[in-house]
């Protein structure tokens, strides 16, 4: 604003400077709110040179983010000392202080992210950077057909504790804490989960070399894992040995991702009809409130839980995030969550909350990174970063690129710019409408019998699963499933979408992929036993070369009785795959012999599919999958 001063009355002469000084004075305000606004987000500038895992957990002045740095489209690509350093000076300036890794010796990445955080105090004594130190764990013969969850991969097991002990003593200043094992007692990892008894194995060593004083008793030992595997959830979960670790671990570290539930237990997420009318943005702060309350019912299921025992152990949240793309089950084809304005309003809501509760959130994640899902660009797992691949800033972090803390710092040469070009109005167009309530359930592909019970046995004849043109209206003695079914893509290993009533698959690239059509129901699965004499039938196509299974499944992870039942097709195989549609009606016997204890009673995905080998991630469609009794 100009003052201008003419030859005027007094009064008007006063009136125009009070009114100046008003405005000054408000946009001094804004400005300060916004100050304390971002030292409460990302930390005041307090040294914890000085303090234990004790003191630093909890601490709101002490944000903490998961960390990879990856930059190319496998691990073998590790970053460099130079690139680490990059990124450490980017964390440092929007206050991070402490980061969690995942592998010790598989990967050289945390060798150099330890000697980089070095050489950057060295350079600068007032650098600060504290690290959990991620030791990966796996079953015995892990990620193949015979995996054995109830024991340990010894030699690689013993090999990443080994490594984070020599690490530790290594780097004793930048080193706080240790965490046995990531996401390695929750069953949906099917490839490589432990019971809770492998993890107590090792975290009791640990404890063991810090009373021998081989590791230094200020180091702080737990295990990351989703909060159901924490007691938060099944009771399948809740074993003896589960008890045990919970008071042999110094702090609990939880997951949450209300993200990934807006697909596979969406009701939380959908907008209920009286919300109809609100705006599109308005819509998405209000779903993203109620994922808010969903991460925080989590959190308090754990607690619950640990409390039950009799135990106080803090608990902190490992992991939680939100993806800003997807091209699939958050995407425009599904649950809508997938854009950079709901991933603000979650990252800004979960740090003002763990913040007032004195809870450390290890936010996934800082930096974009390709590998995770190299088959798909679009994939959700490349895009939990605040930071994408080309150096851009997304919407969470805009108002660190206006207050300038970027200004000289660079990743892989580009300067921290704003997605977007800086321009919210074209953000805002970018975001996804919430679904409301009436107009998507979730489900994929395939329609309800609401007439039957579910465990009840299929008396008819036909069970559609999805087809384009039968139906029990106009195909006798027929029924679609008793539940809805819901896409369940195995870890994030591939893509599936729905395409005019067609299911199209994206394969994995990498050891092994996997999805399947699960009917959503807690306690049993559809009833399909009159139907052992029948076929499976579906028609098929595609550009795939890779070996693959499916099939049906029984029984669940959870309740260790599952069953995968495929036949595999292939180039050389029974069973081919080719460009063009082609029906195959595949004997219920023959399915049944690759697993004799498939229970055709408890039948809980109607249809699945896991890669074998030969990987190349190209394309599998999928229309017409039914079931016939004879």
């Amino acid at each position: 604003m100009e003052l201008q001063v003419t030859d005027c009355v007094t009064g008007e002469i006063t009136s125009t400077i009070t009114s100046f000084l008003k405005s000054a004075m408000k946009l001094c305000s804004i400005i300060l709110l916004a100050l304390l606004s971002s030292l409460t987000s990302f930390g005041c500038g307090k040294s914890f040179a000085d303090s234990t895992a004790k003191e630093i957990l909890g601490n709101p002045d002490c944000v903490a983010f998961s960390y990879g740095g990856y930059r190319g489209a496998t691990r073998d690509e590790v970053p460099s000392v130079e690139e680490l350093k990059e990124d450490m000076k980017i964390l440092s300036a929007i206050g991070v202080k402490l980061i969690r890794t995942y592998n010790t010796q598989q990967f050289k990445q945390v060798d150099n992210l330890l000697e980089a955080i070095d050489q950057l105090q060295k350079e600068n004594p007032d650098f600060e950077m504290y690290v959990m130190l991620g030791a990966w764990i796996d079953c015995k013969a892990a990620w193949g057909e015979n995996a054995d969850h109830d024991f340990g991969d010894e030699k690689n097991n013993s090999a990443e504790v080994g490594a984070a002990v020599a690490l530790a003593n290594k780097y004793p200043k930048t080193v706080k804490m240790i965490a046995v094992g990531n996401e390695a007692m929750v069953h949906w990892a099917t490839n490589y989960f432990v019971e809770p008894g492998v993890i107590l194995k090792w975290v009791n060593h640990l404890q063991d070399l810090k009373k021998s004083g081989k590791l230094s008793s200020d180091v702080w030992i737990t295990s990351s894992d989703n909060f159901a595997s924490w007691g938060g959830e099944a009771v399948a979960y809740h074993k003896p040995d589960l008890e045990k670790l919970i008071r042999a671990v110094d702090f609990i570290s939880m997951h949450t991702y209300p993200f990934h539930d807006t697909h596979y237990d969406s009701d939380f997420w959908i907008a209920p009809e009286s919300d109809a009318q609100l705006s599109a943005k308005e819509k998405a702060d209000a779903a993203v409130d109620r994922a808010m309350e969903r991460a925080k019912s989590q959190y308090k299921k754990v607690s619950d839980y640990v409390s039950g025992l009799g135990v106080n152990k803090p608990i902190h949240i490992g992991e939680t995030g939100w993806s800003s793309v997807c091209g699939a089950l958050y995407g425009g084809n599904g649950s809508q969550a997938a854009d950079e304005y709901k991933a603000k309003r979650f990252y800004d809501s979960m740090r003002a909350w763990t913040a007032k509760e004195h809870i450390s959130c290890f936010y996934f994640e800082t930096f974009d990174e390709k590998w995770k899902d190299l088959g798909s660009a679009d994939g959700s797992e490349n895009h939990f970063g605040l930071i994408d691949l080309q150096g851009r800033a997304k919407y969470a972090l805009w108002d660190r690129v206006d207050a300038g803390v970027f200004e000289g710092l660079t990743r892989g040469g580009n300067p921290i710019t704003k997605t977007f070009g800086g321009d919210e109005n074209k953000l805002l167009a970018s975001l996804l409408p919430v679904p409301v309530s009436g107009n998507w359930d979730g489900t994929v592909l395939a329609n309800v019998n609401s007439e039957r019970k579910i465990g009840t046995p299929v008396t008819e004849k036909n069970y559609i699963v999805f087809h384009k043109t039968m139906s029990p209206d106009n195909t006798a003695e027929s029924s679609f499933p008793s539940k809805p079914v819901k896409l369940n893509v195995w870890e994030g290993t591939c893509e599936v979408k729905r395409v005019d009533g067609e299911m199209h698959v994206g394969t994995g690239t990498g050891a092994w992929w996997g999805c399947g059509l699960e009917i959503q129901s807690d306690s049993v699965g559809e009833n399909l036993s009159r139907f052992k004499k029948g076929h499976l039938h579906f028609e098929i196509k595609g550009t795939t070369k890779s070996q693959f299974r499916t099939g049906f499944q029984t029984g669940r992870y959870a309740a260790g009785n599952q069953t995968n039942n495929g036949v595999l097709f292939g180039p050389a195989e029974k069973y081919q795959l080719s460009e063009q549609w082609k029906q195959w009606s595949i004997p219920i016997e023959e399915l049944i012999k690759v697993d004799a204890k498939a229970n055709l009673k408890d039948l809980t995905s109607p249809l699945y599919l896991k890669g074998e080998k030969e990987f190349d991630g190209n394309e599998i469609q999928l229309r017409n999958v039914r079931y016939t009794s004879d």
